[in-house]
């Protein structure tokens, strides 16, 4: 139980066990968890349920790329979108807290952000997150990994997602500790 098979080859084993603890800790408080990911393309939704045992705490994700799925599938306002870019806090936050609400998880982590080269103005390796939890506030967190590459962003990207999460559940044990 708790060992990953699908991504093994691509991911370090770090950021798998990260993801392994992540979830065993979420099944223990019995907690699900949600994903909203653009330029992750859904590796943090697929890494979450590839640990066999533990894997049921996902409860799923939303790989929203464009700015339309954005809109449409986490109520994302174009507005927000146009005014302050798809890679930003307030779209992070508005993709977590999207997610949040369009599942039945009590903890959302979205990603948004230039794995690549974008257009001319962007910056390479720029990446928002934000975690939302139910009665918690949401946190963000802004990351420049540089030009270092698509799949090492994404898997920086991941390893701070993952630490988000685990920050999250965390918060919700807390509470708990200090009443029990």
């Amino acid at each position: 139980m708790g060992e990953t098979e699908t991504l093994s080859p691509a991911i370090p084993a770090d950021v798998e066990e990260m993801a392994a603890t992540v979830l065993r800790e979420a099944c223990d408080i019995d907690v699900r968890l949600a994903t909203a990911e653009s330029c992750t393309g859904g590796l943090l939704a697929s890494l979450l349920t590839d640990v066999d045992g533990v894997a049921h705490a996902f409860e799923r994700g939303f790989v929203t790329y464009s700015e339309a799925a954005k809109n449409e599938l986490l109520g994302v306002p174009r507005s927000l979108i146009e005014r302050d870019g798809a890679v930003s806090k307030p779209v992070a936050v508005a993709m977590a807290e999207g997610a949040l609400h369009a599942s039945d998880a009590a903890v959302a982590l979205a990603i948004t952000g230039f794995a690549g080269k974008g257009g001319p103005d962007d910056e390479a390796g720029l990446v928002h997150l934000a975690c939302a939890g139910t009665g918690q506030p949401t946190a963000h967190r802004e990351e420049h990994f540089g030009d270092i590459g698509r799949g090492p962003v994404r898997i920086a990207a991941l390893r701070v997602a993952l630490e988000m999460i685990a920050t999250a559940l965390d918060a919700r044990i807390a509470p708990a500790a200090k009443h029990g």
